[in-house]
């Protein structure tokens, strides 16, 4: 095992992209729907034009070039290649950032935040709020490697990352994530409470409901989403959590197959009003997708559900916590069911809009968000 840290450039290689194309090109699609809406799944017309767009003219060369703009390594983390980007502002004071996806995301979902984050005064900021941001793709994701035995849930994750933020030199640093990220970064936040000032998440998942005789308005609205999400929205949980392996003989195979798998999450879970090309051009959606499609991980990163499903995690995180409520979160945080858990609460918003892909759907937000939260760490 090695503590070295070697550059990286995303570079995929020509015959990956012209199969790519020639599968797009000889998909066998099924019947269309029996509805007018999405309630059996992506319509089969909506899907055929993304598929059509990404086979003819979706420049990924481009599209490459501008994930390259910034700085990515790879070094070895227990036993495992980790890809990350790491970005260092031009401030001297800058405050040491993990930020960590989750599933169906990437790290693709940062690329509207990082520059404002790392030079806040090039995008109407100000110095003091500087960040260097650390970006990983979590195991089995995108370009980092896929774990060859078991065991690679979120703690182990989360000491993966305390190891990398150590090995880049920072004694101290913050943490945010959403997604699998708020589970990452809570992980973090209690077994590296030594290092880790202060955490900002989007999601609680994890915490249970505790309802009084009559639910606030807050309780409700969550306890709805709860319900929804059993009934409608969560057969990819179980099927990922039960047999990951089963589904991503399909999805390493069509192309179409695992566009359908992934973007019908971001029409559930984005703040879109019904179509997720309101809030995210074709080209930013098809770049996600193609950090599973070109290094085949549909199976390794569905596998990260099987590792941490229905695994205690009884911790309690006594750093600084900041949470943002995005309206359209798959469940959105309630805080009263998150005190037992998270007894540091020292900031919390309801923002006017967007939803679970919080940072690539409203930067602007997630940005000032992010500020004002870690300026009470500084």
């Amino acid at each position: 095992m090695s503590d070295a840290i070697k550059p990286f450039r995303i570079s995929v290689a020509d015959d990956v992209l012209d199969d790519l194309r020639s599968r797009l090109r000889h998909t066998r699609w099924p019947e269309a729907e029996l509805v007018e809406d999405w309630s059996q799944g992506v319509p089969l017309n909506w899907l055929r034009d993304i598929c059509r767009y990404w086979a003819d003219e979706y420049d990924w060369r481009t599209r490459e070039a501008r994930l390259n703009r910034f700085a990515q390594f790879v070094t070895d983390i227990d036993g495992l290649g980790v890809h990350f980007l790491h970005v260092r502002s031009p401030h001297p004071a800058a405050m040491p950032l993990i930020i960590t996806h989750g599933w169906p995301g990437s790290i693709v979902e940062f690329m509207k935040v990082i520059e404002p984050l790392t030079d806040p005064t090039a995008h109407g900021g100000d110095a003091a709020d500087a960040f260097d941001v650390v970006c990983p793709s979590l195991p089995g994701f995108g370009f980092s490697d896929k774990p060859t035995a078991r065991g690679f849930g979120v703690e182990r994750i989360a000491q993966g990352w305390a190891a990398l933020m150590a090995r880049l030199g920072y004694a101290s640093y913050g943490a945010q994530g959403g997604d699998w990220g708020s589970a990452v970064t809570t992980a973090l936040g209690a077994l590296d409470a030594d290092h880790c000032r202060g955490i900002h998440i989007t999601l609680a998942m994890g915490v249970r409901p505790n309802v009084g005789e009559q639910p606030t308005a807050e309780e409700a609205r969550a306890l709805n989403a709860i319900k929804y999400y059993r009934d409608w929205d969560s057969g990819y949980s179980k099927q990922q959590s039960t047999r990951p392996q089963t589904i991503g003989y399909a999805l390493t195979d069509s192309p179409a197959g695992q566009a359908a798998w992934i973007l019908e999450k971001f029409w559930a879970w984005t703040d879109c009003d019904g179509d997720p090309q309101t809030v995210l051009t074709r080209d930013e959606l098809l770049d996600n997708v193609m950090l599973y499609w070109v290094s085949a991980t549909a199976s390794s990163s569905a596998r990260l559900y099987w590792e941490s499903f229905g695994r205690p995690r009884p911790y309690k995180v006594t750093v600084p916590t900041g949470v943002a409520v995005f309206p359209k979160e798959i469940v959105p945080p309630v805080r009263r069911w998150m005190a037992e858990a998270f007894p540091n609460i020292q900031h919390w918003s309801e923002m006017p809009k967007g939803g679970h892909f919080a940072a690539f759907e409203q930067p602007e937000l997630f940005v000032q968000e992010v500020r004002s939260f870690f300026r009470k760490l500084r």
